[in-house]
């Protein structure tokens, strides 16, 4: 029946939430042990809700649904953006480490990594292009997931380049802030357990 089908679209959909969910949990997890930080890969997973803007906007440009194939690309997806702004970020903190300042940084990484980031981008979505042309029998079972990946994809890089760093600034000075106010309120405790004593 009609509502039948309807119940298990979205049952399905819970889970496949449930599943993006874990999946943006877990790469997050996998950065902070990489990274040693919990505040870089906070700034990578940005490149999530970036990608997403670009899938939806793929199936709108294609006519396409948002079908379980589709959902199952948005899940890939969690995966696969962070690559760009993890090479971005992580030449950032080599550039940083070696003592240049966080500005020169961010615009050496972008201009020094932009050729890498751009032809991983351009191999994945050549590569998934057919698919998402529905070239080929049996493509437009997979058809959602492919537009998905290759606008999520597409539209991710590009603001990464942008979006990311801006957010790696933003995040480097709240850290800063506090550790900075961190540091005024341990040496006021200090000061004033020195007078107490």
């Amino acid at each position: 029946t009609l509502g039948g089908a309807s119940e298990a679209m979205n049952e399905s959909l819970m889970y496949m939430v449930y599943a993006f969910a874990v999946a943006v949990v877990l790469v997050y997890m996998v950065m902070a042990s990489q990274f040693e930080s919990l505040i870089h890969p906070f700034t990578i997973m940005f490149s999530v809700p970036l990608s997403l803007i670009g899938a939806v906007g793929g199936l709108i440009i294609s006519g396409d649904s948002l079908s379980l194939t589709a959902m199952i690309g948005i899940i890939m997806l969690a995966g696969i953006v962070v690559n760009n702004a993890i090479i971005l970020i992580d030449y950032t903190n080599i550039l940083r480490a070696r003592g240049k300042v966080r500005n020169e940084a961010i615009i050496e990484a972008g201009l020094t990594r932009m050729r890498p980031i751009l032809m991983t981008t351009l191999t994945t979505v050549l590569g998934m292009a057919p698919l998402a042309l529905g070239l080929g029998t049996g493509a437009e079972l997979y058809k959602p997931l492919a537009v998905v990946i290759v606008g999520g994809l597409s539209f991710s890089t590009v603001l990464t380049l942008i979006f990311i760093p801006t957010v790696y600034c933003f995040v480097d000075d709240v850290s800063d802030f506090f550790g900075f106010l961190s540091f005024r309120i341990s040496m006021l405790m200090t000061r004033l357990s020195g007078k107490a004593g």
